[in-house]
């Protein structure tokens, strides 16, 4: 995989989609690695999917284009290994609460309203990254070699006849609880957190579009999980892109990175805050992955990711929203809930 600078990113982006090339990218969260593949369906390191298309490994077969479900699964006489997490070593309540205290202390300060706090969980795979590409239900999936995968329900920007929509996740409850739906949309703390990244990511929109709305006002989807499912709100924020620049995407995206629905708002401070913070670098994680099909470009925030760190070990990052009224314990237990495998 060749590693491109952010600029050349850029470049790429704009050019291939102005030529309506077909073309797969992603750069991580520190915006510093890139990639860009211009033949996106050839077998090779990087093995994506977007929403049912890519180039998706079944049992060691790359294929392109849509795949039946069976199809996907099937293989000729390669042996079936389905992953299992188990967590080796967890960040200590002690680590988590500095890094809490530090980060509330920036809230407190006023240098942000909301930030997302991520952690990384030292895990061990029965399976390899592959199998975790291949058995994981998402509709973003992004594999690179043996260092990463990522299994993400979270969308960031389509980019489709001229119109741009984004839909910022925040808020999750465990959907066994009692009355799990009417809890989740009446909490409080959930709430306001889900606002100010909806009104973070309506500012992020305008920079690039005009006449910017919410159609779509905090909606629950429910993801499955190994573990059960979870119940998460999102919203649906549009606007129009201006005439002969609608396929300029690396214009158009790459000055809304990083999300905010990963980092918080205001989103230069937090990010600051969020460096000050945090006992590990992100890496890929809450980085930005796309297709472009030659008509509609589909892109992802990558979160629900499994990651090789420079030890050698594999780490699954996770993270949730933290704001002055937060409770440490609870933003504790939330981030170790949230490592688990898709079904």
């Amino acid at each position: 995989m060749k590693i491109l600078s952010f600029g050349e990113l850029r470049e790429q982006m704009n050019g291939l989609g102005r030529a309506g090339v077909p073309f797969v990218w992603g750069v991580d969260y520190a915006r510093e690695r890139c990639f860009v593949l211009e033949e996106p369906f050839t077998e090779g390191e990087i093995l994506w999917e977007v929403r049912g298309v890519g180039n998706k490994v079944a049992a060691g077969v790359v294929t392109t284009g849509e795949v039946a479900p069976e199809e996907a699964m099937a293989g000729e006489g390669a042996a079936e290994v389905v992953p299992e997490l188990r967590i080796a070593r967890r960040v200590e309540y002690g680590e988590y609460e500095g890094m809490f205290a530090t980060l509330r202390a920036g809230l407190m300060r006023g240098d942000s309203f909301l930030a997302n706090l991520t952690v990384p969980t030292e895990v061990e795979l029965r399976g390899t990254l592959r199998d975790v590409f291949r058995h994981s239900s998402a509709p973003f999936k992004l594999l690179i070699g043996d260092e990463f995968v990522c299994f993400s329900p979270e969308p960031f920007v389509t980019i489709r006849e001229g119109m741009i929509s984004t839909f910022p996740m925040k808020g999750t409850i465990d959907a066994s609880l009692p009355e799990a739906e009417r809890k989740l949309m009446e909490d409080y703390k959930e709430t306001c957190e889900h606002f100010t990244i909806v009104d973070l990511m309506r500012n992020d929109i305008n920079m690039v579009a005009e006449e910017v709305t919410v159609p779509r006002l905090r909606y629950v989807e429910t993801i499955a999980t190994a573990k059960g499912s979870i119940l998460q709100t999102s919203s649906e924020v549009r606007g129009r892109i201006p005439a002969g620049k609608e396929r300029d995407f690396g214009d158009i995206i790459l000055p809304l990175l990083p999300a905010g629905s990963i980092t918080g708002a205001p989103k230069p401070a937090t990010v600051e805050l969020i460096a000050r913070s945090e006992i590990a670098p992100r890496g890929w994680y809450t980085g930005v992955f796309g297709y472009f099909d030659g008509a509609a470009m589909q892109s992802a925030v990558m979160i629900r990711c499994i990651q090789r760190g420079a030890d050698g070990k594999l780490y699954f990052h996770s993270g949730g929203g933290v704001t002055v009224n937060s409770d440490c314990r609870d933003e504790y237990e939330e981030v170790l809930t949230k490592v688990y495998l898709t079904k």
